[in-house]
């Protein structure tokens, strides 16, 4: 008898102590649970930023992008003119524009400034290609074309394949910048003497090919003496106006086009531009620069009229 009271006494002292044990690791396991469930969202929620912000960051559109033809570094998001040369920016395959943060686009700089002259039907433009100052990627095009005698001509390989040229742009019925952009090239050829038509060749490319057949364009050039070795281009419209587009010459009206001439090397991959009503002897110099192979940039900036 007193033996079952001592275990009941016992019984009764072991609940309070048992209960607390049991409260204590009730507790400590809910706080566990609970800082488990903390931690997951945590994670969860940083997990779903750093996802957030990788497709703001990889967050992709295409914007267009304008160039100058002869100044690849000039660049804009806009139609407009080269504040250079005055050239028509045109139009390059679209860019990519990369978002950094929600509201702000970083255009992808696709176009690093090349100093690799190309020609559309060069076999071995890679071993010409020259990193000499001002010169510029260029593509010519192979097009069908008509001189001022009525030939035939394909324009890359009968007339720039393998030669120092100089080119201009004109309209017969022009009466503002065309008569003295041919006079400054009367000038020159007369400067230059019998270099004209052997170390390089003066090429003059209607801008009005529907207006300018071979006979105005003879009689317009006869105007100005042009003598060997100048060569007066017009032909079908479509093949013109590609030849334009690839000179960046090319504009919707004729009376916009710019007062620009392209000096280039074909054979050693320096092509360049300069302003069409320069003072002939900086255009002498200019070309006899390209001549050699290279390009004296202080040549290319001259402004002052003939």
């Amino acid at each position: 008898m007193n033996e079952m009271n001592k275990q009941s006494d016992l019984k009764a002292a072991a609940t309070p102590r048992t209960r607390s044990r049991l409260g204590k690791a009730f507790v400590l396991t809910v706080m566990i649970f609970a800082g488990i469930e903390v931690e997951a969202q945590a994670f969860s929620k940083a997990t779903g930023l750093e996802q957030r912000s990788q497709q703001q960051a990889t967050a992709t559109k295409q914007v267009k992008s304008y160039s100058c033809p002869m100044h690849p570094e000039v660049k804009s998001t806009k139609r407009g003119k080269c504040p250079k040369c005055k050239m028509d920016l045109r139009l390059e395959r679209a860019v990519t524009s990369t978002a950094v943060t929600g509201n702000q686009n970083v255009i992808a700089n696709n176009a690093v400034a090349e100093a690799v002259v190309t020609s559309a039907n060069s076999t071995d433009a890679a071993s010409t290609a020259n990193n000499a100052a001002g010169s510029t990627r260029m593509v010519i095009p192979e097009v069908d074309v008509l001189d001022q005698n009525g030939n035939a001509l394909h324009f890359y390989s009968d007339l720039i394949k393998g030669k120092t040229v100089a080119i201009n742009f004109i309209f017969t019925n022009c009466t503002t910048i065309c008569p003295p952009l041919a006079a400054t090239f009367a000038r020159v050829q007369k400067e230059m003497g019998d270099k004209v038509g052997k170390d390089v060749h003066f090429i003059s490319i209607s801008v009005d090919p529907l207006t300018d057949t071979p006979e105005r364009l003879k009689a317009w050039g006869a105007k100005f003496k042009a003598g060997t070795g100048w060569t007066f281009v017009t032909g079908n419209k479509e093949q013109i106006d590609k030849l334009l587009y690839a000179l960046g010459a090319s504009v919707s009206r004729r009376e916009d086009h710019s007062p620009t001439v392209i000096v280039g090397n074909d054979l050693k991959g320096v092509w360049t531009r300069t302003y069409g009503l320069a003072r002939s002897a900086q255009l002498v110099g200019l070309i006899m620069d390209v001549i050699e192979g290279n390009v004296d940039e202080s040549l290319t900036k001259g402004t002052a009229k003939p």
